[in-house]
């Protein structure tokens, strides 16, 4: 991902729900369990971690039991100590108290709370990058030390892969077009880390790596789930216990969920979203535009998919009153630049949203040879009564204008392949005429319909009407 462009807008739940969420995480409620738990007897390492005769105790009070127990306790209080819900009293001694950040479970805001969480998403976030503990045994030296050169380990490389996945993640999330429950396979997600966007078909060398990814990652989501970051359905143990199977083997698409599934929860779109922004990502949110003026949300709206589009314009209306918010709509669509077009097209879907008291603003916009088209189709749809027909020369600009907002916006598409294809076969004479039309996008419209159309004998008339569009303009 590069920081310079903006990142699809994603729909966060409000601060008090993800505060909620964020206290009902299996990790977090355990570290505040942990941290009213301890008292003056409770006795840490030198690195604040409780020391080994504390741990049962720990776990008793967090109601675990089994072999993992002492490991989730220990973790839990890494997590109360790096957050600050505990605090060292006394190095020496080791001793603890409770931290000054413990009132914010029950007294703070939700962005209090919040912040809280984020400190134990990072905690583990760092834990998560760590080999696994097999392979740091298997390193140690004689003295108890680990060897690291040893471990095909780079932190900071590990720590980069996890967050590219994190980032990939996100943007799937944020994707409407994706099927389902928004849960991505596992498969899929190491190999968008691993197989080049130019590769046909992969290599064995590089599906062995996606498939080592593959299990780096189900290691990974099982350390983020207890966090609150992902839902996560982890590979099957039937398949991790076939050491045999081909890591190229096909997977049926009724199977796939066996190979992992995950999804970011909310509270994980809330969090890496505000890792992306710290890192300098332009990471927006549906309701960030809510109270920029009616220019802005044009312009950015313009790049959001459509459904995020709407709900974005939706919250910005109803801030507003409808004349209001129509009259400054329509003033914000106005402009001869290469963005004008686009503008003007999501002004009329913002517009689209605005009642029937808008009607005067729009009328009063009927004269103006940029808007008056638009201000029609709006009055018409609804029924108004008295609305002048266009000239013959309004048709054109608007016919021009609404193709070379959709170019900005689509491309060549098919759609806009098939109005160019409507255009054509319902009038004739359409390029003997369209070339005239005095709008600065006329001769890119134009060469862009010569393109577009199948027909050679139409794209030729339209290529020779941009040719005379742009002699026109002195271009």
């Amino acid at each position: 991902m590069s920081d310079s462009s903006p990142l699809p807008p994603v729909r966060l739940h409000s601060e008090a729900e993800l505060a909620r969420d964020a206290l009902a995480t299996p990790l977090l409620s355990r570290a505040v369990r942990l941290a009213r738990w301890a008292g003056p007897d409770t006795r840490v390492g030198a690195g604040g971690e409780l020391v080994d005769g504390q741990l049962p105790a720990a776990a008793a009070e967090l109601g675990l039991d089994g072999d993992d127990a002492a490991a989730c306790a220990s973790e839990a209080w890494r997590v109360a100590v790096d957050t600050g819900l505990v605090e060292v009293a006394d190095e020496e001694e080791g001793t603890v108290v409770a931290g000054a950040d413990l009132a914010l479970v029950l007294s703070g805001a939700p962005k209090d709370v919040l912040g809280l969480w984020r400190g134990a998403l990072e905690t583990v976030l760092a834990d998560a990058s760590v080999p696994d503990l097999d392979d740091l045994v298997d390193a140690m030296d004689d003295g108890g030390d680990i060897d690291f050169s040893t471990l095909d380990w780079d932190p900071e490389a590990e720590a980069d892969f996890l967050d590219g996945v994190l980032g990939n993640l996100y943007l799937l999330t944020a994707d409407e077009s994706a099927p389902g429950d928004g849960a991505v396979p596992l498969p899929a997600l190491a190999a968008s880390m691993i197989v080049p966007d130019d590769m046909g078909e992969p290599t064995n060398d590089i599906l062995e790596q996606v498939s080592d990814a593959m299990m780096r990652l189900d290691d990974q989501f099982r350390v983020l789930e207890p966090v609150g970051l992902v839902d996560f359905q982890p590979v099957d143990e039937a398949l991790m216990a076939e050491a045999d199977e081909e890591a190229e083997a096909d997977v049926d698409d009724a199977d796939v969920s066996r190979y992992g599934m995950v999804r970011l929860t909310p509270l994980g779109t809330y969090g890496i979203r505000a890792r992306l922004l710290e890192a300098g990502f332009t990471a927006p949110a549906v309701g960030d535009l809510a109270d920029k003026g009616a220019d802005v949300l044009l312009d950015r709206t313009a790049a959001f998919p459509p459904a995020a589009a709407q709900a974005e314009t939706e919250l910005w209306l109803a801030r507003r009153e409808p004349l209001d918010a129509a009259r400054e709509l329509l003033a914000a669509a106005r402009g001869a630049d290469a963005g004008a077009p686009l503008r003007r097209l999501c002004c009329q879907q913002a517009l689209s949203l605005v009642g029937p008291e808008a009607s005067q603003a729009v009328r009063d916009v009927l004269d103006d040879p940029e808007l008056g088209g638009l201000a029609r189709v709006w009055l018409t749809e609804r029924g108004a009564p008295d609305v002048p027909p266009p000239s013959e020369d309004m048709v054109f600009w608007l016919t021009v204008d609404t193709i070379a907002a959709q170019l900005s916006a689509e491309g060549n598409s098919e759609e806009l392949q098939a109005l160019v294809e409507g255009l054509a076969a319902q009038h004739g004479s359409f390029f003997a005429a369209a070339w005239r039309v005095d709008h600065p996008a006329t001769p890119d419209v134009l060469e862009a319909m010569g393109r577009l159309h199948p027909d050679k004998r139409v794209a030729k008339e339209a290529r020779k009407a941009a040719f005379k569009a742009r002699s026109q303009q002195g271009g």
